[in-house]
C-alpha cells in the first residue's frame, strides 16, 4: 500500500530535519557514510580475490596467461581491500584501549613508587 501525499511530505520533512540535526547519522541511515562505502569496497575486493584465485587455478588447465591475469587480479584486490579497510579503521574514532590505559596507570604507579622509595633517601 503506497503512502499518501501527506505521509510522503511528513516523511520527507523528517528526513530533512534529521539531516540538518545530525548529518553523520543521516548518512549512516542512508548507507552513504564513508565507513559504509569503504566496507563495501573491501568486501567487493575480497570477492575479486576469490575470482582471481579461481582464475589462477583454472588457468592451469586453460593457459598460463589466465593464471597470470588471475594473480594480477588477486594482487590488485588485496591492495584495494587493505587500503579500504585502513580507511574504515581511520574513520572509526577510538581512544586508547582499556588495556593500554591500564598499562599506562601501572607504569605511572611504578614510577611513583620509584621516586618515593625509602632506599633512595639514604
Amino acid at each position: 500500500m503506497p503512502l499518501s501525499e501527506h505521509e510522503q511530505n511528513s516523511l520527507r520533512q523528517l528526513a530533512q530535519a534529521l539531516a540538518a540535526e545530525d548529518p553523520k547519522l543521516a548518512d549512516t541511515l542512508r548507507g552513504t557514510s564513508r565507513r559504509f562505502i569503504h566496507r563495501r569496497v573491501a568486501a567487493l575486493a575480497g570477492l575479486g580475490f576469490i575470482v582471481g584465485l579461481a582464475a589462477l587455478i583454472g588457468g592451469m588447465e586453460v593457459g598460463w596467461i589466465v593464471s597470470v591475469l588471475g594473480f594480477i587480479a588477486m594482487l590488485a584486490s588485496t591492495i584495494i581491500a587493505l587500503l579500504s579497510w585502513r580507511e574504515v579503521e581511520v574513520d572509526t574514532p577510538q581512544g586508547p584501549s582499556p588495556s593500554a590505559a591500564a598499562r599506562s596507570a601501572f607504569i605511572d604507579m611504578l614510577d611513583e613508587r620509584r621516586r618515593h622509595h625509602p632506599e633512595d633517601e639514604k
